[in-house]
């Protein structure tokens, strides 16, 4: 996290999100809680074999690692030699502590909290599907998309006016490191890669089968949703995207009871990394800690696993995108987490100080990215903080009312099987972040991905600080917005700008 902490302090309310959710970007409502109390001793020998993350040295010398968790009767899942990481699998709920007094060995720890018998049921996203036939209409010369009256968000950042410029290249790619892309959907079938795109969702062993990174039904909506955003094609049907030109690979990292394991993301990293993905956008955080911290060995290994992979990323010219988070959290101070591990097993009541982050949002280099609603205000979800966040943009908010025909302050995007729907969240606002860098990239494809995000944050429109934040209207200051006249500690260096980005 950023270093600007003060002493813990007891937090105001704050939205309570099961499961995954956060690791989403949605507001949903609550699901049964999952039974706590796991004894991984007791129960070892009827669980699956537990997922640990092994480091150790790079290129060859991860076979070493290898045959030190061998050694102590672990098996070697998936390597992957370019960041010196593996994946294990034991029944030994000591295995971590065991392997790690071996040779070739720098870290491990269990990435999935011991407790994989305990699959808690997928969360909902609350989805909200447009109904009727009204995105297949015709499109009037200043509406050019059926659906695009309903998109403020577009005006907000200048995307419908820097499509008289540019609608971005096929030459740059945009993964989407999500629940999968519907391949069929008229809106993204133009622009979707086959070829790039991959499931990373069992034990971070790539698959290309469509089959294994497309999404199920409308309960996995959450990838078609923000890939919509990125890049919906302009052709007369349903909705416009911030760069409509662009390509995209679905590069699944979500499995189907809705999480998210260090695995997963360190595929999806390396995927992009080695088949020419320019930007990848990062709708969710790294379960099953809502915040990674360095005291613990095992929260440490994970959270070095996924730097190693996003590095590694950049490494390549990777821009890496990432939602913020939707707890209404000042990521720039102690914060009291009462949810982690969401994964089952007993949940702790514990302060997450200056050693703990949210992964990949915090990690070095990552353009996270908060949510405002139709008033560029902050959304009353969106997490926040000087030096945690580096832009804004626009992710929704129900109690934000535009001047549109459905007057719905949500976002409009693509869902499975072909349809249409709202959502918000700051997944929401970060792939309007990765369309606009989309757009940077297919105009200036000489910049490097450091040039990039600069621009990204130099193009930026400062919003200041609100006089009062009281979204819910109880007379009371919901969240406190450090930066003044900047705005920074809510919006970073500002609201992005797509017309900028293409000027």
């Amino acid at each position: 996290m950023s270093p600007q902490r003060s002493t813990p302090r007891p937090r105001g309310n704050r939205l309570r999100l099961a499961g995954s959710a956060l690791a989403l970007g949605l507001l949903v409502p609550a699901v049964a809680a999952v039974p706590t109390g796991l004894d991984p001793a007791a129960t070892a020998a009827d669980a699956a074999p537990a997922h640990f993350v092994v480091l150790g040295p790079t290129g060859d010398g991860l076979r070493g690692t290898e045959d030190s968790v061998r050694a102590v009767g672990g098996s070697v899942v998936q390597s992957w030699p370019q960041i010196g990481v593996l994946l294990a699998t034991s029944p030994d709920p000591g295995f971590a502590a065991a392997v790690r007094a071996q040779p070739a060995v720098d870290q491990a720890g269990a990435s999935r909290n011991l407790a994989e018998q305990l699959p808690p049921a997928p969360p909902s996203t609350r989805l909200e599907r447009l109904e009727g036939t009204a995105a297949q209409r015709p499109a009037t010369a200043a509406d050019r998309e059926p659906l695009e009256a309903d998109q403020w968000d577009l005006p907000l950042i200048g995307a419908d006016r820097a499509h008289a410029i540019s609608t971005g290249s096929p030459d740059v790619t945009v993964g989407v490191l999500d629940y999968g892309i519907d391949p069929e959907h008229p809106d993204l079938k133009p622009n979707l890669d086959l070829s790039k795109s991959v499931s990373c969702a069992q034990d971070g062993i790539p698959d290309t089968a469509v089959e294994a990174w497309a999404p199920a039904d409308d309960t996995q909506a959450h990838g078609t949703h923000v890939a919509g955003t990125i890049a919906a094609a302009r052709n007369g049907v349903g909705v416009a995207g911030v760069a409509p030109d662009t390509n995209l690979a679905s590069v699944r990292v979500i499995d189907d009871d809705g999480f998210i394991y260090p695995e997963y993301a360190v595929c999806g990293f390396l995927w992009a990394a080695e088949h020419d993905i320019d930007v990848t956008n990062n709708s969710y955080f790294v379960d099953p800690w809502y915040l990674w911290c360095e005291g613990d060995p095992d929260q440490r290994a994970g959270a070095e696993a996924v730097r190693r992979a996003v590095a590694y990323a950049a490494g390549h010219d990777v821009v890496t995108v990432a939602a913020a988070g939707n707890s209404g959290w000042d990521l720039s101070q102690p914060i009291h987490d009462t949810d982690s591990p969401n994964n089952g097993g007993p949940q702790q009541d514990r302060w997450a100080g200056h050693d703990c982050a949210a992964l990949p949002g915090e990690l070095p280099g990552v353009v996270a990215v908060s949510s405002v609603g139709s008033d560029a205000v902050k959304s009353y979800f969106s997490n926040y903080g000087l030096g945690s966040v580096a832009v804004t943009a626009p992710g929704g908010d129900a109690r934000q009312i535009p001047q549109t025909p459905s007057a719905n302050g949500r976002i409009l995007s693509s869902v499975p099987g072909g349809g249409w729907g709202w959502m918000q969240g700051t997944s929401m606002a970060a792939p309007h972040a990765a369309g606009v860098v989309a757009l940077l990239r297919a105009t200036h494809p000489e910049w490097s991905a450091p040039q990039v995000t600069g621009a990204l944050s130099g193009q930026a429109d400062a919003l200041p600080c609100p006089e009062a934040y009281d979204p819910d209207g109880d007379g009371k200051p919901d969240a406190v917005c450090a930066g003044g006249a900047t705005g920074a500690g809510f919006y970073g260096a500002g609201l992005i700008d797509a017309l900028d980005a293409v000027g």
